[in-house]
């Protein structure tokens, strides 16, 4: 199911459809340019909707985030590899500022040192269920390949300060999820 709703919605120059690794969930990432109002959403995602009733098992859910920063840029708009991965986390408010200049000194540090990281973009919330900061990475080597460098002990240290610090819920605060192109899925 997810395989055909992520064909029927496709690609373009400023949208990317995924499909989740772990579940029957659609991923659809939009660039949206810097003076879009409400009302252009609206007209852009109501007929969308409609359009992909058929497909849907549950109600269609949106995130409007802002870019902020990348420690590992991309020429296009959004990444546009095989795999993103959606890292995200809600930060105490009052800790915003400190918790930016640390992440620039752990997380981002791990991965401008991490090749499978190919792309790795810094978005913060506008209009969300799930406030915080989002990252989307990119990558086009193997999950597991991915994964390593956040999967070791001393990341697992920089996991621990940021509960213990910045994330509001600790380190239950932070999830992380792996999502495919339709074009790997079919391969």
């Amino acid at each position: 199911m997810a395989q055909t709703l992520a064909n029927a919605l496709g690609d373009t120059d400023t949208t990317r459809v995924f499909a989740s690794m772990e579940g029957d969930e659609v991923l659809e990432l939009r660039a949206m340019t810097d003076n879009a109002t409400l009302d252009d959403l609206n007209r852009t995602f109501g007929p969308e909707a409609g359009r992909l009733a058929d497909h849907l098992v549950g109600d269609v859910r949106r995130e409007l985030l802002s870019f902020v920063e990348a420690p590992k840029s991309c020429a296009t708009p959004l990444p546009d590899t095989p795999y993103v991965q959606l890292r995200h986390v809600e930060v105490k408010p009052e800790q915003m500022a400190a918790y930016r200049a640390w992440r620039n000194e752990t997380i981002f540090e791990v991965v401008r040192g991490h090749d499978a990281a190919e792309i790795f973009l810094a978005y913060h919330s506008v209009i969300s269920g799930q406030p915080g900061v989002m990252f989307v990475a990119g990558f086009s080597a193997a999950p597991e390949d991915y994964a390593a460098a956040f999967t070791s002990d001393a990341y697992a240290e920089i996991v621990r300060q940021a509960g213990d610090t910045y994330i509001t819920g600790g380190t239950e605060g932070l999830y992380t999820k792996i999502y495919q192109s339709p074009a790997t899925l079919a391969a």
